[in-house]
């Protein structure tokens, strides 16, 4: 390292001095020298030798903003007056060198300069990985820096010195870069922090020894870090650097370590039902996760009892709207105090942003808004466009979903906006947007999580999401963005629903319900933005609707669309898969007389177009209803009309679904035999095309037709077995109706112990879901069968 001239001459210890006590007090430079109403360049002067002999003024104004004791500012202002020898002053971080020595020799023992490290939660993995990278093997040399890039609040610093004292090397210390700090404030620190006062000195201080040095900060000045570390590096083969910053130094060969917050439990895991549940079980799943456990040790610093049974719902929620980031974690449970946990999730849950962090010196006060502000400003302008777009997912996204909102033009026809006139193609795609690359460069700024290897894998923190859409309302984009998501919701749920008639619809189910949050956010949207792409959407999620269960709900939403006004003139056959949808949906919770009309318009819609796959599912749906009204007559001609157009064109599942739908209809009548000879076919044409679902459905009416002779074991021992399958093949609401029938028949075979104990295990199982209402029903069965 070549001798830094400008800095040796002139000295008489102040500069030594002056810094030592700086760097103790954890000031930068120009914090100092507004707490003493200096200039920064005199603050600057002084601890490059610039000044021989400052006024005694200036000096007593930083020894007063220093807040030195008496003995240590007499010997500031004797250093100032030109003293070259005053003995050292108490709590320096580095001791000035002795006089005279231009080259002190090397301090005896290792040094250690870091402040204490502490406590990690969930950060284990990460540390051995980072300590990895700076051990060498034989096959690799480690990385001359290591880059921690994350948000602020994210916990980047204590991991770099958990990383720091566990990695082995003899000589290990840290430096705080200040705001406006020069390539030479740098490497001044880094001499100070190494035990010699000379930059030059460095090279005889650490030879080739191996070195690990922390630089903290690097945002606040990234071309001085970026210089001194080239500089550094250069010149000590066996410096290492680990840097932590909102965005890497910029060096070659440097390896960037995204730092992500810590995880939080999904939106499914909340105890359901706590107080029912107890709270052992439910605080040790939630505790799993590295944010709640994080949450809880902090919360016990405060609050000696742990988290009631009624505040654990809040703890899961309020964790995850933290978005897993250490500093805001800290700073909710820092309120337990005073708040418990229901109130911190009503007060904090939707103000992440306005948390404010103070740091020890009060002009530090920050909001989270004003941390994630500092990393939102890196972006190039069309990034920050982007990142606006992308924050109106409400949850886990796919590159397909984030590049079609991104890129594609949404041009549905819906009408424009009453108020702005604006369109979905007012909007435009984001110019130049390479996903992949965008994408990058959020997860290096820490502004993006990635969950996993599944489609849906991506996550803006929480957090990023409020911010980017604040700042979308406040550029006028809002309604345009949430406009084209439900577009583009929409044109996915339309590409994916027939799958939901296919032979494997688990799979298709389990998309469907990743998206969950944002079909929601889109459907609420659109239905008062541009009700023709709601109405669109509801069709498309009728199925899905039924495969959960939410038939009264997706009813209810498929009926207000279409009786909304403005619907009218919407395409005939979205109106047609609507109403068909409303049918179906209605057929599931015993209300599908009320629905004979809409599915009768339906089939008239699909006639007239010559749809014909639409006019078999029509057929077959008021095969459906019109069996459970009452109608065998007419629901067996529809049905036999459907079986004829379903073989006309060699369509096997068609066929099969018709099949079981007559073979329900034979067992209301009465034809146990033809019901069972129709369920058989229905087994073969099911076996044929590769459809488990439609086999269990059909070995589900078995077991029905079994009861109805008398056949009680023969139900139960099937039923169970097809009660079993279900689930896994995307129909748990079907599982409860083959359960009634396995307690039916326990109950008629007068194995009333029996029915009541599994009609009571069916209750206790629907209880721990918070299916309230299905677990009464079951708990009602075990009552009626143990009398």
């Amino acid at each position: 390292m070549t001798p830094d001239h400008d800095r040796g001459q002139g000295r008489s210890g102040l500069p030594e001095l002056l810094l030592g006590h700086r760097l103790a007090a954890g000031f930068t430079q120009a914090e100092l020298a507004s707490r003493a109403g200096v200039g920064v360049r005199t603050v600057r002067d002084l601890e490059r030798g610039r000044s021989v002999r400052p006024q005694r003024t200036t000096v007593e104004l930083l020894a007063a903003a220093l807040q030195l004791d008496p003995a240590d500012r007499s010997v500031l202002l004797a250093a100032a007056r030109g003293h070259r020898n005053p003995p050292p002053a108490a709590g320096l971080v580095n001791p000035p060198p002795a006089a005279g020595l231009v080259n002190p020799p090397p301090a005896a023992g290792p040094i250690n300069q870091l402040p204490p490290a502490t406590e990690l939660i969930g950060r284990d993995d990460e540390v051995t990985g980072v300590v990895e990278l700076f051990t060498p093997a034989p096959d690799r040399r480690s990385p001359a820096v290591v880059s921690l890039v994350g948000l602020a609040g994210v916990g980047k610093t204590a991991l770099a010195l958990s990383v720091a004292r566990a990695v082995p090397v003899p000589h290990r210390a840290g430096v705080l870069v200040g705001e406006g700090s020069d390539v030479g404030d740098v490497l001044t620190a880094v001499a100070g922090v190494f035990g010699v006062a000379r930059p030059a000195e460095l090279v005889d201080r650490l030879g080739d020894a191996p070195a690990l040095l922390v630089v903290d900060a690097v945002e606040r000045a990234p071309g001085a870090v970026a210089e001194a570390l080239t500089r550094l590096t250069g010149h000590l083969p066996g410096l290492r650097v680990l840097a932590t910053g909102r965005h890497p130094v910029g060096l070659p060969g440097e390896r960037v370590w995204p730092v992500t917050p810590l995880d939080v439990p999904p939106p499914d895991s909340g105890p359901a039902g706590a107080h029912r549940t107890g709270i052992p079980a439910d605080l040790d799943r939630l505790a799993t996760y590295p944010a709640v456990r994080l949450f809880l040790a902090r919360l016990g610093q405060v609050r000696r009892e742990p988290p009631r049974p009624d505040e654990l719902a809040a703890l899961g929620l309020l964790v995850r709207r933290l978005g897993g980031l250490p500093l805001a974690i800290e700073l909710v449970a820092a309120r337990g105090r005073i708040l418990d946990l229901n109130d911190m999730l009503d007060r904090y849950g939707d103000r992440v942003l306005d948390l404010t962090t103070v740091a020890p010196r009060p002009a530090m006060a920050v909001t989270m808004r004003d941390a994630v502000a500092a990393s939102y400003h890196l972006l190039a302008p069309e990034e920050q466009r982007a990142l606006r777009v992308l924050s109106v997912f409400r949850n886990r996204w796919s590159l397909a979903l984030a590049e079609e909102l991104l890129t594609a033009d949404p041009d549905t026809g819906s009408r424009p906006d009453p108020d702005t006139g604006a369109g979905p193609a007012a909007f435009g795609p984001v110019a130049g947007t390479d996903l992949v690359a965008l994408l990058d460069r959020l997860l290096e700024l820490g502004l993006l999580s990635v969950c996993g290897s599944g489609e849906f894998r991506f996550r803006l923190l929480d957090v990023v999401r409020d911010f980017a859409a604040e700042q979308a309302i406040v550029s006028g984009e809002a309604t345009v963005i949430r406009r084209r998501h439900a577009v583009v919701l929409t044109r996915w749920a339309a590409r994916i629903a027939p799958e939901l008639a296919g032979t494997d619809p688990a799979p298709t189910v389990c998309r469907f319900d990743e998206v969950s949050p944002d079909l929601s956010t889109a459907l609420t949207h659109a239905a008062n933005d541009d009700p023709h792409t709601a109405l669109a959407l509801a069709a498309a999620l009728s199925r899905w609707w039924g495969f959960r269960g939410r038939d009264v709900f997706g009813r209810q939403w498929l009926r207000r669309l279409l009786d909304d006004p403005r619907t009218a003139d919407a395409d005939p056959r979205v109106r047609a898969d609507a109403r068909l949808g409303t049918a179906r949906l209605a057929a599931e919770h015993g209300a599908g007389a009320d629905e004979v009309p809409a599915a009768q318009e339906a089939l008239a819609e699909y006639q007239r177009t010559a749809d014909l796959p639409g006019e078999v599912a029509a057929r077959t749906v008021l095969c459906a209803l019109l069996t459970a009204a009452g109608g065998y007559d007419e629901a067996r001609a529809h049905g036999e009309t459907a079986l004829a157009l379903a073989a006309r064109t060699g369509r096997n599942r068609d066929m099969a679904v018709v099949q079981l739908e007559l073979g329900r209809h034979d067992i209301r009548v009465g034809d146990l035999q033809a019901a069972r000879r129709r369920l058989a076919v229905v087994d073969r044409l099911a076996a044929r095309c590769g459809d488990g679902r439609l086999r269990s459905l059909a070995r589900m009416e078995l077991a029905e037709v079994d009861r109805f002779v008398g056949r009680y074991d023969e139900t139960v021992r099937n039923g169970r077995r097809v009660a079993d399958a279900l689930p896994g093949q995307g129909d748990p609401g079907q599982r409860y109706r083959e359960l009634g029938t396995v307690g039916l028949a326990l109950a008629q075979d007068g194995r009333l112990d029996e029915a009541a104990v599994n009609a009571a295990i069916e209750g206790y199982l629907a209880l721990r879901r918070g299916e309230l209402e299905r677990a009464a029903q079951w708990f009602a069965a075990a009552v009626a069968a143990s009398r």
